[in-house]
């Protein structure tokens, strides 16, 4: 499988990290905007990438099957819509879109394009997240769910001194919910659906940007809460409550680590992920995937990334956080 990454951030680097260890995928290309290509430049001199483009039409003329979309937040849709109209496959980084009529949007295309389109949520392709799946019947009845991802940002320094970054920036869909409470909001619908109801409290910076906040979500039996900060630090989770047992993610929840389970009195930890880097059970999973045409998992995928978006739609509008 040929793979042409798009963006010359951190994200791509952590991609190209990950795939030295997923040898049925091959980088053949990194794009750029033209402001940007001495950045795409030095990427691909330094992983070893043959071609470097700042025109998006060349590349998707160029000898390459699927597009990573790793740019800045606020441009993944158009992108997404050339690659795909170039009858191109498409992985898109978190989060999705916008909102959720532009993931039904996208995947309307896809299916009258024909082409394949998925997001990537690094946990959903975890072995220690499946553990997670198999265990919750165990629970018994859900009573309460928690997560927390927060994170100082190596931006947040420069935002409070009044320089703001994409990260910080609404214009560019920055801000807590948007870069970071996005992996709780798809732990928590990924395994629980979407919610019957939602609401959003920030902390809000001087330019009006969420720099943290938590997501209340509510379920029939139980209350989920999200909390993600891009201002501060604390260890992150994500944990169930049942009427027959818990369990327990220590660690970030793009990464679940490890999980520690506890039934009938008796509790035990595990660690089933096989990689130290976060990125590469998911990129095998892609291979697979696109190699094979899993259009069911695809729509499953899909149907997840929609029901997230429609929730931040709802979250942003419960805080008065729209555009």
């Amino acid at each position: 499988m040929k793979l042409a990454i798009l963006g010359t951030g951190k994200i791509a680097h952590d991609a190209l990290a990950a795939l030295k260890h997923v040898p049925e995928i091959t980088v053949t290309s990194v794009f750029a905007r033209p402001q940007s290509r001495a950045k795409a430049e030095r990427l691909a001199q330094e992983w070893q990438i043959p071609h470097v483009y700042t025109d998006m039409q060349e590349l998707l003329h160029s000898d390459v099957d699927v597009i990573y979309i790793g740019l800045v937040n606020s441009v993944h849709v158009p992108y997404a819509e050339m690659a795909l109209r170039g009858h191109h496959d498409v992985i898109m980084e978190k989060p999705f879109a916008p909102c959720g009529k532009d993931v039904a949007r996208l995947r309307a295309l896809a299916r009258q394009e024909g082409q394949l389109l998925i997001e990537a949520v690094t946990p959903f392709f975890l072995p220690n997240f499946e553990l997670i799946r198999k265990t919750l019947p165990k629970l018994g009845r859900i009573r309460a769910v928690q997560a927390n991802y927060s994170q100082y940002s190596s931006r947040y320094d420069a935002y409070r001194q009044g320089t703001v970054l994409p990260a910080f920036d609404p214009e560019q869909y920055g801000g807590a919910l948007y870069d970071i409470n996005i992996y709780n909001l798809n732990l928590i619908i990924g395994l629980f659906g979407k919610p019957e109801q939602a609401a959003y409290t920030p902390n809000r910076g001087f330019n009006g940007i969420d720099t943290s906040g938590v997501a209340v979500l509510e379920y029939p039996d139980f209350f989920a809460t999200a909390v993600g900060a891009k201002d501060s630090d604390s260890p992150g989770f994500f944990s169930v409550q049942g009427e027959a047992g818990w369990l327990r993610a220590d660690g970030a929840p793009n990464e679940l680590p490890q999980v520690t389970i506890c039934q009938d009195g008796k509790t035990e930890t595990f660690q089933e992920n096989r990689y130290a880097h976060r990125m590469v059970h998911e990129f095998q999973a892609f291979a697979r995937i696109f190699t094979q045409r899993d259009a069911d998992t695809v729509a499953r995928h899909l149907s997840i990334s929609q029901a997230v978006m429609e929730t931040v739609d709802v979250l942003r509008q419960s805080a008065h956080l729209d555009r």
